[in-house]
């Protein structure tokens, strides 16, 4: 077979922006609101945490403004970022950032936040509806069930927990329900696979998505006040997070890669769960918060530095509009 090099990019502003950069900024979003709740629950500064989230705000506006750029020059763009893992990791991230950014908003301008939340669902709606036409018109192998499916399918739990101050009782409790039901499919596949096949290194990273749903499942059964179902997540969350750590060089024995995002966000919900239960989990809650500080803004800022010297999009292979 001959070898083609390949195609240049065409001129203009935007055309490659690889989906790669928002689970970072997906994982800064989770940092800034543990910080949130840990200045409630240990009486910590809380311009700390609004310091982050407003940070975090403005860069993911960029962000999104570069990849809509992108889907303006050529829409079909989206289904061909979604044909590849780094593409789907990258736009169900990008879905979850919007309703974080809705949480974010909500104590300052609530309408504001809830026409954000709102085109953050619609937006979800197609991007899974896109995913699935991927799915059905690619090979078998682009359907086989990974980690990234949580955040495409599952990732409807970070709705929910951004709407419960929103008052959308019913949307978050039906949500809830529903995601729980995917997660424990999704979880099972996983285990199964994990059991007849080994995880090629690259692709280990992204093995730090389970432990998301735990997390994520018990911030919303705290926010519904079913507390003894909230601790036994928190507890999920724990046995999951103790088997990662283990496995910890096992996880990176490919050395840094933008698939290192996967470890942010999912540590930084634990560490919101832990401090929103306390009790028994404070001081577990304020080490993950200390790890989570500690790793999310280096992994962060890795990943915006490939972005910003055009390295990211080849790295990932990232569609060009």
């Amino acid at each position: 077979m001959a070898f083609h090099p390949p195609k240049p990019v065409p001129p203009g502003l935007w055309r490659r922006t690889p989906p790669a950069i928002f689970p970072s900024i997906l994982g800064l979003f989770g940092l800034g609101l543990a910080w949130r709740r840990a200045s409630v629950r240990l009486d910590l500064p809380s311009e700390v945490g609004e310091v982050i989230l407003g940070a975090v705000t403005g860069l993911f506006a960029f962000a999104v403004l570069a990849y809509a750029v992108k889907l303006i020059r050529r829409p079909a763009v989206l289904a061909e970022d979604l044909a590849i893992l780094p593409g789907r990791a990258g736009g169900a991230a990008m879905c979850l950032s919007v309703y974080l950014a809705a949480a974010t908003l909500w104590p300052y301008l609530p309408g504001v936040a809830y026409a954000v939340f709102m085109a953050g669902l619609a937006w979800h709606g197609l991007f899974v509806v896109v995913l699935i036409t991927v799915f059905l018109r690619g090979p078998a192998a682009q359907r086989r069930v990974t980690p990234v499916w949580h955040l495409s399918f599952v990732g409807f739990i970070v709705a929910a927990m951004a709407a419960q101050p929103m008052r959308l009782a019913e949307l978050s409790e039906a949500l809830f329900i529903v995601t729980f039901v995917m997660a424990l499919a999704i979880w099972g596949i996983s285990l199964e696979q994990a059991r007849r096949e080994s995880v090629p290194a690259p692709l280990r990273p992204l093995l730090a998505i389970h432990l998301s749903p735990a997390a994520l499942f018990g911030l919303v059964a705290a926010g519904f006040d079913l507390m003894s179902l909230a601790m036994g997540f928190a507890g999920l969350a724990g046995a999951i997070l103790v088997l990662l750590l283990i496995r910890a060089r096992w996880l990176t024995a490919a050395g840094f890669t933008p698939f290192w995002g996967a470890f942010t966000f999912p540590l930084a919900a634990t560490a919101s769960l832990w401090l929103t239960l306390g009790g028994i989990w404070a001081l577990p809650g304020v080490a993950a918060l200390a790890g989570a500080t500690a790793l999310v803004p280096w992994v962060a800022w890795k990943v915006l530095r490939l972005w910003s010297r055009g390295q990211l999009a080849t790295i990932t292979n990232a569609a060009v509009a």
